[in-house]
């Protein structure tokens, strides 16, 4: 069972690029939608009305975080490797 992953980043973000590193290291598949993008706009404002003010912000099946969050980004790698074990 693949699980969706979608990182919204910005042009130029460093916490975006550590995001994407840690995890293409953790071999964590995801997309990257640009939020500077006008039709990205709708999802930026519903981002920001949950409170989500700093990019990256990562989606997924079940939850959404904003900011370079390295233990989110270990347990997301947990959680997929574990359902893909069974």
């Amino acid at each position: 069972m693949k699980i969706p992953v979608t990182i919204y980043s910005t042009p130029n973000c460093a916490k975006c690029e550590s995001t994407k590193r840690l995890m293409n290291k953790l071999h964590i598949e995801y997309t990257v939608e640009d939020l500077t993008d006008p039709k990205n706009a709708k999802k930026l404002a519903e981002f920001k009305a949950q409170g989500h003010m700093t990019a990256p912000i990562v989606t997924t099946d079940v939850k959404t975080w904003s900011d370079f969050q390295y233990q989110k980004i270990q347990s997301l790698a947990n959680h997929i490797f574990s359902k893909e074990a069974h």
